[in-house]
């Protein structure tokens, strides 16, 4: 049996249990509903919204053809703010820069990161004998539960509050009631400490301004707030299609992402260029004031410069993570995040053959995929998707 059947195999194991677990059924009908009601009166509040993901599309397109030039001009940016600039052409070097930086035995807190799921990287640092823990809501009762994401931005979205309560009163040893409030309050507690006792700190990055070098990061939790401000380093790993030529651009980036992400508003819009510094003493500029001492950065390649030069794919480096098309996708719908490796639905499926495994992780994707539409309907880059998998399956039969 060749590699490709056997991927087949597993997949079609695994999507026809996904498709028959009541937990997902329950969990992403109300999410779905949740997601459609709250963007139809988010974008009919904010009407302007589908004319600026119009000048965002042109941004990225820009960004993407200029990729290698605004890479240069961001990392100059970074070291002219005090911080440092990496360079890692795929996963492992990556992996080995991040655990150059932090060595070993050290207790650090994530923020959460697709990046950081393509690369492996809690499973690589933990195996290198550091504590990592996960600060998201979402991705720290995966941890608990040894799953991955289902979802780009709400990755525990498939787990209903009464399995939560399961987990959670298993971690905790006490009995946690189905209260989603009771249930954020665990976890509030239960991380505080983490925040000021740890010696790193990581996250991704939503968009960065190649002209200034700031990295902006939206969320709602303010983990990450934390995670990025508490501990004395911090180390951001972002991909290279995340980079816009200036700051005014990445406002409009990050305007667009958390309008489709069921937003009108987030609850913070972290922007970070370096350092904690102050001036205060004599107008003398001095580093590592209550924030990190260390700011790191660490662009990744991966097969993102392969997908640049494809036309038939590039545009999918347009793709904003609002995570909006994977709740109209029927398939993700039924199986979550099943559809999927790493990266999900009919997006993931390109993501996956160009940075997460390869043609024979995408193929059963590709295949799954029921080129419907719905996706493009949805997203504000206006991505073809069911295009971009027709491709692949001819690619995939003719070899």
């Amino acid at each position: 049996m060749s590699d490709l059947q056997k991927e087949f195999n597993i997949y079609t194991k695994d999507i026809i249990t996904a498709s028959r677990d009541e937990n997902i059924e329950r969990a992403i009908t109300r999410a779905v509903k949740s997601y459609r009601q709250t963007t139809a009166e988010t974008l009919e509040r904010y009407p302007h919204t589908p004319e600026l993901a119009a000048e965002v599309r042109e941004i990225k397109k820009i960004s993407i053809a200029n990729q290698q030039t605004l890479l240069k001009q961001a990392m100059e940016s970074v070291e002219r703010n005090k911080g440092r600039a990496f360079y890692a052409k795929d996963k492992q070097e990556a992996l080995e820069l991040a655990a150059k930086i932090i060595g070993t035995g050290k207790t650090i807190v994530k923020g959460k990161s697709m990046l950081g799921e393509e690369l492996s990287l809690r499973e690589y640092l933990e195996e290198k004998g550091n504590e990592v823990w996960e600060t998201d809501l979402g991705e720290f009762i995966l941890q608990l539960n040894k799953e991955r994401p289902m979802h780009i931005l709400s990755p525990s979205v498939h787990v209903p509050r009464e399995r939560v309560a399961e987990i959670f009163s298993k971690f905790f040893a006490k009995e946690v009631p189905p209260d989603i409030a009771q249930e954020v309050a665990e976890v509030r507690d239960f991380m505080r400490e983490k925040y000021f006792k740890a010696d790193v700190g990581i996250s991704g990055a939503n968009v960065v301004a190649a002209d200034t070098g700031a990295m902006v990061i939206i969320e709602n939790e303010g983990n990450v707030r934390l995670a990025t401000g508490a501990p004395p380093v911090h180390i951001v790993l972002v991909g290279i299609e995340k980079i816009v030529p200036t700051f005014q651009d990445a406002m409009k980036v990050t305007e667009v992402t958390w309008r489709y992400a069921q937003y009108g508003v987030p609850g913070y819009v972290n922007i970070i260029s370096g350092p904690s510094k102050t001036g205060d003493i004599e107008k003398v500029t001095t580093y590592g004031a209550h924030g990190p001492k260390e700011f790191n950065v660490i662009f990744v390649d991966n097969g993102r410069s392969e997908m640049a030069r494809e036309n038939e794919f590039k545009a999918a480096l347009h793709c904003l993570r609002c995570g909006g098309c994977m709740y109209e996708c029927p398939v993700f719908q039924i199986t979550a995040g099943h559809f999927g490796h790493i990266y999900m639905s009919g997006i993931g499926t390109v993501w996956t053959a160009f940075v997460a495994g390869g043609m024979d992780k995408a193929a059963p994707l590709a295949f799954t995929c029921l080129r419907c539409g719905r996706c493009v309907e949805r997203c504000p880059m206006q991505i073809n998707v069911p295009a971009m998998v027709q491709k692949l399956r001819e690619k995939i039969v003719n070899g």
